[in-house]
């Protein structure tokens, strides 16, 4: 009599006697993780939708403080726009809520074919790159208002500027998103390093020209004639490369001890 068959995970296909799924039962486990995701997606994307209202308004909270000074104004173009509008941002609203859902199913079929290190570099990658790029997108936002005041002062006196409110929607959230990205690639360099692709020394040595972007990106993002603006997103971007020089470096000399251990051990 064979063995009755062991209880299974939920959410996970079945196994073989090594552990191992075949790549069909991969991709079932795929297609059942991706409609959980999806279907996380759609019931927050609804929720967003009621919200939208609220979000929408502080998001064009700097077109109307410009307003009092200037003839500026949130443009609706066509009959569709403004439910096309609130369609978008729901779904972004989904996706930004659901991510705890989402990433957990894509961690959840990725990390059973690594092993414990790996798994540990992932998981660490995900919980340094999340907070950080949160906190840079606050920034983004902090800086949003200044850039669309300098944009806005090249209008001429005697004329208005009809900003098309997509348009508008889509400038907002790739600025934000770009200081988030930014912030972020301190993490992406640790990774790298990781892996073996580059050293701490490589990282180190181009210091100054990450010093150069991290100024020149801060000027960009922030070009008011405040330099504390500047700097107050030009430091944390200088500190973070330098963190994760720092981190690989120590990486790289812990990596150099077990060699040389290794090789004291075969020499013996």
């Amino acid at each position: 009599m064979s063995p009755s068959p062991t209880k299974e995970k939920a959410g996970r296909a079945p196994q073989d006697s090594d552990g191992r799924m075949s790549l069909g039962e991969h991709l079932i486990e795929l297609r059942n993780r991706g409609m959980i995701a999806a279907a996380s997606i759609l019931v927050l994307a609804v929720v967003g939708w009621f919200v939208e209202p609220y979000l929408w308004g502080t998001l064009t909270h700097p077109i109307y403080e410009l307003a009092k000074h200037q003839n500026v104004k949130i443009t609706y173009t066509n009959l569709t726009s403004a439910f096309d509008l609130r369609m978008q941002v729901s779904i972004y609203i989904g996706l930004v809520a659901a991510s705890p859902i989402w990433l957990y199913e894509i961690f959840a079929f990725l990390t059973p074919g690594l092993t414990g290190k790996e798994k540990r570099y992932v998981f660490g990658f995900f919980f340094t790159a999340i907070p950080l790029f949160l906190g840079g997108c606050l920034f983004g936002w902090y800086v949003t208002p200044h850039l669309i005041g300098v944009f806005l002062s090249f209008t001429p006196q005697n004329d208005a500027s009809y900003l098309g409110a997509g348009d508008y929607l889509s400038f907002v959230l790739k600025l934000i998103l770009a200081v988030g990205i930014a912030f972020v690639t301190p993490v992406f360099i640790v990774l790298l390093n990781m892996i073996g692709v580059i050293s701490a020394k490589a990282i180190l040595k181009a210091w100054r020209w990450a010093i150069l972007g991290a100024v020149i990106f801060a000027a960009l993002a922030t070009p008011s004639t405040d330099i504390i603006s500047m700097l107050i997103l030009a430091v944390p971007l200088i500190a973070l490369y330098f963190g994760a020089a720092l981190f690989a470096w120590l990486h790289d000399r812990r990596k150099a001890r077990a060699a040389a251990k290794l090789e004291a051990e075969y020499a013996a």
